[in-house]
């Protein structure tokens, strides 16, 4: 694919290659089609490219250009889609109407990488380059970020890193993290007649979600963030009993944490333990068990940080607010700024379309997101 070319054109080229993600979507095809397009792209445009298999079919494109750094400049995106089931438009046949490309990872997130990728190669080739840009398109952000994870544990260094999500053109540099926690309810299973046997699990379970409306209620709503709001909790999945004359013997809850900058999981593993610790002191039938499954860490890099005040400097450049905003999603940023590299998010599109039936990006983000990279990376180092 020719340079120069619009963002425009290397958006729709990515999103007309189906990488949804084998771990959401099974039998889907991965990222491997997407990112050795992406990588024979910029080695035509000049950059250092290799690819790194992280695991099969899910490859990390890493490609370097500019003056050789000890710590370059990141810029990071993934390649992965979720699924496409119940879209409104044909998924991986992009379209431009109204001004807007519509097509599955449209927005989430290969307009973000089309912009660092197009802005990487004009800056260059204008010459206007003073340290090394590492452009890194991963795999698997949406399941488990093995791709950003493997890059870091390369032992990449790095300057700082913009992850170019979806913030319609705002500077991100919080977002909120999470914790998934399994409580089994446990109860004694008996014939429907039999109270005197019998301890109900989801009677037991009704109690533990009672508790973490008071828990929300009266602890979380006085976590707050400046960027981010409070921090939060609900129950997406419960599950008990086995037949209508039963006695339910267990309930499985599910809760999602969402966490603010100050936050870990430890902690919540350990707020939710003392509710049912504090049920079972109450009533000795009450009995049950918390794990902590996945969670991910929250973001933050200080609003003084140069990262964020040369960034929002560059979309001033170019007439815009630069406005300085929280992310409510997770975003693999997060695991950059664990790694010792700050991190801020921005890029084309709004994260509300993402995963969406209807999924677009505004070409003219997708410019001004370019164009504003390309002032932001020629600018000074700091």
């Amino acid at each position: 694919m020719p340079f120069p070319l619009s963002p425009l054109d290397l958006t729709a080229a990515l999103c007309a290659i189906d990488s949804r993600n084998p771990s959401l979507v099974p039998g889907a095809p991965g990222e491997r089609d997407a990112a050795l397009f992406l990588a024979n792209v910029l080695d035509e445009w000049g950059f250092t490219v290799t690819t790194h298999e992280v695991a099969p079919q899910r490859v990390n494109v890493v490609a370097r250009i500019g003056p050789a750094a000890v710590s370059p400049l990141v810029l990071n995106g993934h390649l992965d889609v979720v699924g496409t089931d119940g879209m409104t438009h044909a998924p991986f046949a992009p379209e431009v109407r109204d001004g807007n490309l519509y097509a599955r990872g449209s927005t989430d997130m290969k307009g973000g990488i089309a912009a660092m990728c197009v802005a990487a190669a004009r800056a260059a080739q204008r010459g206007m380059l003073h340290r090394e840009l590492v452009i890194a398109a991963v795999c698997d952000e949406e399941f488990a970020s093995i791709g950003t994870s493997a890059l870091l544990a390369d032992g990449l260094q790095a300057t700082g890193a913009i992850i170019t999500e979806p913030t319609r053109l705002a500077v991100v540099p919080a977002h909120k993290g999470f914790a998934w926690l399994t409580v089994t309810v446990h109860g004694r299973a008996a014939h429907g007649s039999r109270y005197d046997v019998g301890i109900d699990a989801n009677r037991m379970a009704a109690r533990l979600l009672a508790a973490i409306d008071r828990y929300e209620t009266d602890l979380l709503r006085t976590r707050t963030h400046a960027l981010l709001g409070r921090a939060s909790i609900h129950a997406p999945l419960v599950d008990g009993g086995s037949g209508w004359s039963t006695y339910a013997d267990r309930c499985t809850v599910k809760l999602e944490r969402r966490t603010i900058p100050g936050e870990q999981a430890a902690q919540v593993l350990s707020e939710v333990q003392a509710l049912v610790d504090a049920l079972h002191a109450d009533d000795a039938r009450f009995s049950a068990t918390v794990e902590l499954g996945g969670s991910q860490p929250p973001l933050e890099t200080a609003v003084t940080h140069p990262l964020v005040t040369s960034l929002v400097s560059a979309c001033q450049a170019h007439g815009l607010p630069g406005d300085v905003e929280g992310l409510f999603c997770w975003t693999d940023a997060a695991l950059f700024a664990n790694a010792g590299i700050p991190a801020v998010c921005f890029g084309p599109g709004d994260i509300a379309r993402a995963h969406s039936a209807t999924e677009w990006v505004e070409v003219e983000q997708l410019e001004a997101a370019t164009d504003i990279l390309e002032t932001f990376v020629t600018g000074p180092v700091d």
